[in-house]
């Protein structure tokens, strides 16, 4: 291996790349996107080498292969590293933007890249990014599932990978061109998703109308990978219908949005505390969520901020817990997650509410929501 540059692995069922970088000295190891089917070998390639492998990482939960990263730490005593915002719930380490983590001598730094998925992160290890799905060599990642976003690729490619130097290597997590390797510099100026036929940087509204126009077929192995690659490659056993479950969105204030499914899988399994901030009024008109604690965070008729929330959060939920706020549309909850942030808990909004945002022409609970998705809920 030549010095400093990172084991490329390749799977060619799923064209997957799987990343191997290690300290020379200590011999500890970091793997990356490794895939269930080449567990053999991986492990193979860690004896071979000499490694202790420290870190199996992940760029996103991926829906076209399942991760080896669960065997891997059973085999090595490796601890996961994953995305915090594709929760990846048994991973011991829930990475944020900007987090080092440290293997001997050397250090990688996570950087926040959403758009092919809202938790995607790409990895900067000396002059080498791994890019994940984000950025491809001549390509990018697909962004319709899972919580993509054309716009908010286009931000992470243009403002945040663009601004790494020229001559940092870019190692993406598939190629279906034999392709190996390229670079921040080569990518700016050719990449056709990128570059319009002229070689000019797209703008964000051509880049979004490139994307939204490709079509593509859905992953084949979609419904049963990233069920599987929530729970590190551990479990297949999940269905099509959890595929969307266990999104968490990041946000500004307050821990994250997240879908009426998973607050009813974290209320259910006493992970978090579900706090009802509807008034009295609506929930005795519209429906009562069973087991919620209820609480106010405007009083009926006035609808004015009820003075006490304060300190009714406080003394019914233990500090420093994870609580889920819940209102009727999903707008009210913002407010009041980010009050409950700034009092010491760990506070999540519920993305929709009780009975789920407008559409597009205002046809209020179109969505979904708490009610409308067949979640619990009960009438007084």
């Amino acid at each position: 291996m030549a010095p400093f540059s990172p084991l490329q692995l390749f799977d060619p069922a799923t064209w997957t790349y799987t990343y191997v970088i290690f300290d020379e000295v200590s011999r500890e190891a970091i793997m990356i996107d490794p895939v269930d089917s080449q567990l053999a070998r991986d492990l193979s390639v860690l004896k071979q080498y000499g490694l202790r492998l420290k870190y199996v990482m992940e760029t996103h939960a991926h829906a076209d292969h399942i991760t080896s990263a669960g065997a891997l730490i059973e085999h090595t005593g490796a601890i996961a590293a994953t995305p915090m915002y594709c929760n990846v719930l048994p991973a011991a380490i829930q990475l944020k933007d900007g987090d080092v983590l440290e293997f001997g001598t050397e250090k990688i730094e996570a950087l926040h890249t959403s758009g092919h998925t809202a938790g995607s992160m790409s990895f900067v290890w000396r002059n080498h990014v791994f890019t994940g799905d984000t950025l491809l060599i001549g390509g990018c990642g697909r962004t319709d599932f899972q919580s993509g976003s054309a716009e908010a690729l286009y931000d992470s490619i243009t403002l945040i990978l663009f601004q790494l130097p020229d001559d940092t290597i870019v190692w993406p997590a598939h190629d279906y061109k034999g392709q190996t390797q390229s670079s921040v510099g080569y990518e700016k100026q050719h990449n056709p998703r990128l570059n319009n036929e002229h070689g000019e940087r797209r703008s964000k509204a051509s880049f979004v109308a490139l994307m939204n126009a490709l079509h593509l077929p859905k992953p084949h192995l979609i419904d049963q990978a990233v069920p599987a690659n929530l729970m590190l490659g551990v479990r297949h056993d999940a269905g099509a219908n959890d595929t969307m479950i266990y999104a968490i969105q990041p946000s500004a204030g307050y821990a994250g949005d997240i879908s009426a499914e998973l607050a009813h899988q974290w209320m259910l399994s006493g992970n978090a505390v579900l706090v009802d901030i509807r008034t009295d009024a609506e929930r005795a008109w519209v429906g009562f969520v069973p087991d919620a604690l209820g609480i106010e965070w405007k009083t009926w008729p006035s609808m004015a901020l009820n003075p006490n929330f304060d300190a009714e959060l406080t003394a019914a939920v233990p500090a420093g817990a994870s609580v889920m706020l819940l209102c009727r549309s999903g707008v009210r909850s913002i407010a009041a997650a980010k009050q409950a942030q700034s009092l010491g808990y760990t506070a999540y909004n519920i993305l929709e509410g009780f009975e789920g945002d407008p559409d597009g022409e205002a046809h209020r609970g179109q969505k979904g929501g708490w009610r409308l998705r067949g979640l619990p809920w009960r009438q007084n």
